[in-house]
């Protein structure tokens, strides 16, 4: 009894929900997005900010962009294709099944990985 009386406060919480403003996906898609970083070459290419992508890289991209990633996990980068601003957009807010990573990495973790994926010392 218990049970059914928490799933229908639980069904009616949500009917008020999406009845009130629609979905949650929907809120939060709509949230504001942070103002882009400005990416300049000297910021590219600074050898501490590449430092700092490459540990986080190792950390969590590798996973999946990797090349001991499972084939077909995620696609594998081809970094001379993309800007920077792309490339920071992907990471703070991902793409198809591609989480965000905005509330996981901080804005200097995201644009020092963004400068790693940019420079010649990037190796998937």
């Amino acid at each position: 009894m218990r049970c059914s009386l928490r799933l229908a406060c639980v069904g009616s919480a949500v009917v008020v929900s999406l009845c009130a403003g629609g979905s949650v996906w929907a809120q939060a898609a709509s949230a504001p997005q942070e103002p882009a970083p400005k990416f300049d070459n000297a910021y590219l290419a600074n050898k501490k900010n590449i430092e700092v992508g490459k540990d986080v890289w190792d950390q969590q991209c590798r996973h999946c962009h990797g090349k001991s990633a499972y084939p077909g996990k995620a696609p594998k980068l081809n970094p001379g294709q993309y800007t920077p601003d792309f490339v920071y957009d992907r990471v703070t807010y991902g793409f198809g099944k591609m989480p965000p990573w905005k509330d996981v990495f901080s804005i200097e973790q995201r644009k020092a990985v963004t400068a790693y994926i940019k420079s010649d010392d990037f190796s998937p």
